[in-house]
């Protein structure tokens, strides 16, 4: 441990800084990495493979089970890279006390939305005091959960120095002094479950810290395990890049949702517009309708900086009205769904409806914020037999918002047969959309999967 009364503040803190650098560099340091999801398990896997030692915490001792036996819980991970990952020495635990015996660490908790559409920080603030008696001197903390501008600067720095430690900087007050004996930074996550085109060593990661030394360690450590780091100047830059890249989302998909319901009364195929403009080889690019928006990150991180925006006395007009029409999408497939079933002389109450797809997204086995859980519910309420079909969910899980109590059905010929109606919600590509289209009566089709049929209404 560096300690010289000798030294001026500013030269023992470099000093503390570079020794750090070095010791990743070297490889000699722990990282602990707090959320063990679809952030927290690649972050895990990636400093192993770079030879880190590495600990998972989480609260889910379901998760904690199964990761220290070599198993995996999100589908896309492969198994190998988990047993490898514990061959290499990572151990995953709910034991926060193991905070004093690592070097880094990483906070990757979800940040959802409370009843009113305003940021919910809970699982940040939970997860700062319960690291908070084992944080100690020379430590690089980093956020990765996506959040509004400012979350750092106001939320972390201030807990932070607010801890009384016993402190080796000379002439210091006995607490964490940030940039001199305690590191901080932010670097928003980019996972993208399910894309085999993109990595966590190959998506460039914007990286920042809170001073200078707080950057030059947090790059530094990124350096290791991702091929292209991008320092920006601060927290609330690269808390704002993560916020900008999910409204630029947001906002498109709100538009072509909203160019889908219009085409729909013109009797145009949306789908076919998109991939004719797509052939534009500038100043387009492509985004697609569906039944609403699911994730965690594009159906509510717009609505984090339009709190912040309220908070500075602004109006983010763009971003509430596209949120307004992703929100509305699984109202327009209900009506969708219950037109069509009128048109055959049935209503929606007692009529047999089959739900292909719970998850957000096709080929992952991630339910957050998921619009089939939303049209589910809405078809139960109005008196549907509902059943589903997804190879990735054997039942459908309890989430913050919905409980079933619903398993799988088969995707085969008796189960389409039986169906009034199949509403194609996620297109996964293990569905045999030939059986489907061959055996189901009739088929509302929210992702253009279907080519023009007389049983195929879009929605």
């Amino acid at each position: 441990m560096l300690s010289n009364p000798n030294l001026k503040s500013e030269n023992y803190a470099d000093a503390v800084a570079n020794q750090l650098r070095k010791r990743i560099q070297n490889r000699e340091i722990r990282v602990g990495i707090i959320g063990l999801g679809y952030v927290g398990l690649p972050l895990a896997i990636r400093f192993s493979e770079e030879g880190f030692k590495t600990i998972g915490l989480d609260i889910d001792t379901e998760k904690i089970d199964k990761l220290n036996r070599g198993e995996s819980y999100i589908r896309h991970i492969d198994l190998k890279k988990i047993n490898n990952t514990v061959k290499n020495g990572f151990t995953a635990t709910n034991k926060f006390n193991e905070i004093a015996n690592v070097d880094v660490i990483l906070i990757c908790v979800p940040t959802p939305l409370g009843p009113h559409n305003e940021p919910d920080l809970s699982y940040i603030h939970e997860t700062l005091y319960s690291i908070r008696p084992y944080l100690r001197e020379n430590q690089l903390l980093i956020l990765e959960s996506t959040t509004y501008p400012g979350t750092t600067a106001e939320e972390i720095v201030p807990f932070v120095e607010s801890i009384t430690t016993e402190s080796q900087v000379p002439n210091s007050d006995s607490r964490f002094i940030v940039g001199e004996n305690f590191f901080i930074g932010y670097s928003p996550e980019r996972e993208d479950p399910g894309n085999k085109h993109y990595t966590t060593r190959t998506i460039p990661k914007v990286v920042s810290g809170f001073t200078p030394n707080c950057l030059e360690i947090a790059q530094t450590l990124y350096d290791q395990v991702v091929d292209t780091t991008v320092p920006v100047s601060s927290p609330r830059v690269a808390e704002m890049t993560k916020i900008l890249e999910n409204i630029h989302r947001a906002v498109n998909i709100g538009l072509v949702n909203e160019l889908k319901m219009v085409s729909a009364k013109m009797d145009i195929d949306i789908y076919e517009v998109i991939n004719a403009a797509a052939t534009k080889p500038f100043g387009f690019a492509p985004y697609y309708p569906g039944p609403g928006l699911g994730g965690h990150c594009i159906p509510i991180d717009p609505f984090y900086l339009a709190w912040k925006a309220k908070e500075l006395g602004m109006e983010t007009r763009f971003i509430e009205l596209a949120g307004e029409i992703n929100t509305s999408m699984p109202n327009y497939v209900i009506q969708k769904v219950n037109e069509a079933l009128n048109n055959s002389g049935k209503s929606v109450n007692g009529s047999r409806i089959l739900i292909l797809g719970l998850a957000y997204k096709k080929n992952v086995d991630d339910l957050r914020e998921s619009p089939s859980l939303e049209l589910m519910e809405s078809l139960i309420d109005m008196g549907a037999d509902v059943q589903y079909c997804d190879p990735y969910f054997h039942k459908v899980p309890s989430t913050r918002k919905h409980q079933f109590e619903l398993s799988a059905m088969p995707m085969n010929e008796k189960t389409l047969k039986s169906a009034d109606l199949v509403l194609l919600a996620t297109d996964h590509d293990d569905f045999d959309y030939s059986l489907i289209l061959a055996k189901a009566k009739m088929i509302v089709d929210t992702r253009g999967r279907f080519e023009h049929s007389p049983k195929v209404i879009k929605a």
